[in-house]
This record gives structure tokens, sequence and C-alpha cells, in this order.
């Protein structure tokens, strides 16, 4: 039964870095990778539409951890050892560079996801790591100071052992009986699914909004993109991994109330169109959009007031002011089950964190067993923000073990 130094169970992100800053480490050491796919490094080729979004361009500890609904405060300790710029620095290392769009997101300069996995597959090469495909964990047991890891074709024996299965019920179910806890895992970062006639030929059409889900205390804010099959975006998106627990027990059927125009209240805008009555009396509603929305959206808002094409703002009463003040600031979506956000499939769940010593990503129950990644219930809002995690959680459990 071959004999390594250390074990990672999971050819993805965390895997691939704890490897290779291990092996940095402590050249002398001998490691192994072990995946149960055909291929490694699968969920990085996705990320980011194919470009993969690396981290997020936010370099305070205790602002970066607010991103993360589950793992926040655990979090706070291991970003101040390994952050942002360490992230960026680490791969400038090795010759990529990492550009930030405007939303913060950073991505590699070739925009191209390639290029991370490259980069982990050469570095693998170089400081002789080994690394075996189709090896799907069967079972993992301790004797005196040594671990046994049994795959559907071998056994292996290491000194450490670390998992990094992401989300893996499989895997979830053999740490339970080992003496773990599991928090069970539900989707998060996922899209709203809406069949309303206001949206219904919308699809593309992006606008900052509010958002809030009726009768729970859950909102958020930012970009909203109207999509063929309902809501997407940042404001969504956030909303998925804030009240991920909430809607998986509403079964995802439930209301929202959108504010197109964020800032300001119902009262405020029926004052904002009395003005507009006046001030731009003699132009038709429909055909000049207010403030800065996008024309179709406008013209779909007007239409859902009761407006009818060509009417004039000097001819609008009451009642279609009020109901025009409501559609742009409260207006309310039946939101009937959800969808993947694109090819990224994100989870709420996983050990319970009273359980990780944070300083070193350990178990606290088995020593020289560690975890990174998805694994743990930590996981945070779209845009960077899991694989820092992933990172910071690999290059600690590397130091540690090496």
């Amino acid at each position: 039964m071959d004999q390594y130094d250390i074990i990672i169970v999971g050819g993805g992100a965390a895997g691939f870095f704890t490897a290779i800053n291990a092996a940095e480490n402590n050249p002398d050491l001998k490691i192994l990778i072990l995946e149960r796919g055909k291929e490694v490094l699968t969920k990085v080729r996705v990320s980011g539409g194919g470009r993969c979004n690396v981290t997020h361009a936010e370099f305070i500890p205790a602002e970066l951890v607010k991103k993360y609904p589950r793992g926040e405060k655990e979090l706070r300790g291991p970003f101040h050892k390994f952050m942002t710029g360490d992230t960026i620095g680490w791969f400038e290392e090795r010759g990529i560079d990492l550009k930030t769009e405007e939303d913060g997101r950073m991505f590699p300069v070739t925009d191209s996801s390639q290029t991370i996995i490259d980069c982990f597959t050469k570095e693998c090469k170089r400081l002789g790591i080994e690394v075996q495909k189709g090896q799907s964990l069967k079972n993992f047991s301790k004797s005196d100071d040594t671990w046994q890891v049994d795959t559907n074709t071998t056994s292996f024996k290491t000194t450490h052992l670390m998992l990094a299965t992401g989300s893996n019920s499989k895997v979830w179910k053999l740490l339970e009986k080992t003496g773990h806890s599991i928090v069970n895992a539900v989707p998060s970062l996922f899209t709203f699914n809406i069949k309303d006639e206001r949206i219904k030929d919308l699809a593309g059409i992006a606008s900052d909004a509010e958002v809030k889900i009726l009768n729970e205390n859950l909102e958020s804010s930012g970009p909203l993109l109207i999509t063929h099959w309902g809501m997407s975006g940042p404001a969504i998106l956030k909303l998925s991994a804030w009240g991920a627990r909430e809607l998986h027990e509403l079964n995802y059927k439930f209301q929202i109330s959108v504010n197109w125009l964020p800032g300001y209240s119902e009262n405020d805008m029926l004052e904002q169109l009395k003005e507009l009555k006046f001030s731009v009396s003699k132009q038709q509603v429909d055909k000049r959009p207010q403030f800065e929305l996008p024309r179709r959206l406008w013209q779909s808002i007007v239409t859902a007031a009761g407006i009818k094409s060509e009417t004039k703002w000097a001819d609008l009463n009451k009642d279609q002011l009020k109901e025009l003040a409501e559609q742009l600031t409260t207006a309310v979506f039946h939101v009937d089950g959800k969808s993947t956000f694109k090819e990224e499939f994100v989870t709420a769940g996983g050990i319970d964190l009273k359980e990780v010593d944070f300083k070193t990503f350990e178990s606290k129950i088995h020593k020289n067993l560690y975890f990174a990644g998805e694994i743990l219930n930590i996981d945070a809002i779209t845009g960077g923000f899991n694989f820092q995690n992933a990172w910071t959680g690999g290059y600690l459990a590397a130091r540690a073990m090496s």
C-alpha cells in the first residue's frame, strides 16, 4: 500500500492550491491528489462564464467577510493571514496577471479559465505532486497516526489527510460516521423563476433595483437582470445567498417587491410624477423614458400602470399617477421556483464550523484531518468570494500540514 505525507481528496481549486503550497513549503513531501472524475478542476473551467473569477478587489478583511452569509465570523482571522492581495501576488509570481472589472471581480487578463488550470497542472508537475483521476472515495479511517484512504480501485496511507470534495453528500455521510456534524445542504446563488406580463419580453434588460422578499427580513440592492425565465443579476443572487435556508423552507414560492428606482419611496415618487405632469405636460408618457430607466422597461411599467399608449402627462389622473408610482417603487412579483446560476452550483451547508480550527483548517475532532473549500458550511455571494475562501483555507492548511 502506497504511503504519502499528504493526500488531498478532491481535484478542484482548493485541493490543487493546497498541494502546491504544501510542496513549495517542503519539497521533500510526497503528495497525492485524488479526483473522482475523469478531469480535474472542472468547476474552475466553468467559473465566471469560462473566464474564472479568481477573487474580488476587496482588500479590507472586515469588509470582505461581509460577503459570506455563512462563515463571516470564522473567516475574519484567516483573511488577516492570506487575503486578496496575497492571492494576486501568488498568481503574479507564476506569471499570471489579474485584471479588475468595474464591479470588483478579478479575472486573468487572458479572460480564460484555462490559464488558471494550466498554472495549477504545470505547478504540480514541477513540484512532483501526483494526481490520480477516477478515484472515488469509499472510506477513510485512522490507525495510530496514519490515515487509510480507500477508493473504488485501491487503498493508500498518509500522515495528513485533506478533504476538499465540495458539496459531496457521500463524503459528508462518511464524516458523520467519524463524529463530525453536517449542516444539511440547500442551494445558494440561484435565479428566480417569474412568469409575469410586465417582464415577458424584456429579457436582457438590466437596471439597478432594490429587492425585498415580502414577509421575510431579506432585502438587497444592485443590478437586476431580466431573463427569459425571470430575474437574475447581483441583486437577486445576493438575496438567494443570504436567504438560502429561508427560501428553501418556502419551497421557492414567495413574493418579492422591486423598487426600480433605489432611494425613492412611493410617496417621493408620487411627488416626482406630479412635477412631471406639469413640466413635460405635452409629452406622451410612454414615448420618453424618465429617471434614466431603459426604454422598454419604462414602457412596460407605464402599461402596467394602466396608462394607454400616446397618453400625455397632462391627461394623467390621480389614480394613474399613484399606480405608476407603485409600479416604479413597490412592484410585486410572484416567484415560482429557481434556476441554477449559469453552470455554477453553490450550496449552503457542510461541516459544522464549530468543529474546525480556523487557524489551520484542521478538524477539532481528528488530528491531521483538514478541510478546504465548500465542504465546510461556508459560502459567499457571487463575485469571486467563494474562490477566495478556497485559496485562504488551502494556504493555511498547507502551511500547517507542511
